[in-house]
């Protein structure tokens, strides 16, 4: 279904299938001496209910995406939606219940996301602060049970370990019955036996409680945990990758990042395309140059060699 969104300057058409949409995306970051291009015109849009990761470089613009959808970061230009609500005409007021009820972020930092003063059950509770007393202890032994640290309810970040403390970090998170949970570089302080852990609370969580989950790391192997994998390059969807249709099975079986999903190469609305440089330089193209030709039905891309170069 496919319903607009009116005002006096413009008509805004949002696609309800997605909980996510965001089309043209630019965020600049200016300083005092120069102005730094984080975001260039991405486009992506997110189904209720997904479990994916956004992977790419330090710099490539993953994590400033991440922030725009918690409402930590205004867009520069384009349009971003969430939820029905577009995140541009968000006063402070709206701009604050959207954080408390939409979206709830988890952080690479422990230290962010726990009071060290505090116990694990209080910890879980400090979000919830129109709720009754009795309630929030509910709802936090709920949580603490669903990510498996009911048996360290009483303990504090100082006696948790950093995998404990993450999985007290996603209970945190899902306080407030958030409909996006975020979670930037969830598992970049911990082991991959951790790691594994963590994304399969991750992974449980998703299909318990049918919440969206975006994941942004620069760990590939998380791809193995995900369903789809976009890759973000200098502020652009570059390519993605989906899970294939046996992909429950094969990903028990399969510790091979390609042999379980496929990867699609991104067409931005102006029909351009990213080339990642490792398969240039194989082509041999070393300029900005390159040569097209249609042959079977197939777009076939060669490089522009210095005497057939315009």
């Amino acid at each position: 279904m496919v319903f607009s969104l009116s005002d006096n300057t413009n008509n805004v058409t949002i696609d309800s299938r997605y909980i996510i949409q965001c089309d043209n995306l630019v965020k600049i970051y200016k300083t005092k001496d120069s102005e730094v291009l984080a975001l260039q015109g991405l486009d992506m849009t997110i189904e209720p209910g997904e479990l994916m990761a956004i992977v790419g470089k330090s710099g490539s613009g993953k994590s400033t995406f991440l922030n725009m959808i918690g409402g930590l970061d205004r867009p520069s230009a384009g349009r971003l939606f969430v939820d029905g609500k577009d995140l541009f005409k968000m006063t402070g007021k709206s701009l604050i219940e959207y954080k408390k009820r939409t979206v709830g972020f988890v952080w690479q930092n422990n230290a962010r996301n726990l009071f060290p003063y505090l116990n694990s059950i209080q910890n879980i509770q400090v979000p919830m602060i129109f709720t009754s007393e009795k309630k929030k202890r509910e709802r936090a032994q709920q949580l603490l049970e669903l990510v498996g640290m009911a048996h360290k309810k009483y303990n504090r970040l100082g006696e948790l370990s950093g995998g404990e403390q993450q999985r007290i970090a996603i209970a945190i998170a899902l306080a407030n019955n958030p409909k996006i949970l975020l979670a930037d570089e969830p598992t970049g302080s911990v082991d991959k036996k951790t790691a594994d852990y963590i994304l399969d609370v991750f992974r449980e969580l998703n299909n318990t409680l049918k919440t969206t989950i975006i994941i942004v790391t620069h760990d590939m192997n998380l791809a193995k945990k995900v369903n789809r994998v976009v890759s973000i390059q200098d502020g652009k969807i570059s390519s993605e990758m989906h899970a294939k249709g046996d992909y429950k099975k094969r990903m028990a079986e399969l510790s091979t990042f390609e042999d379980i999903h496929d990867e699609f190469t991104i067409l931005d609305r102006a029909g351009r395309l990213q080339i990642p440089r490792e398969l240039l330089d194989r082509m041999g193209v070393h300029d900005n140059k390159v040569r097209l030709e249609y042959v079977n039905d197939t777009i076939v891309i060669k490089p522009a060699r210095d005497k057939e170069a315009i």
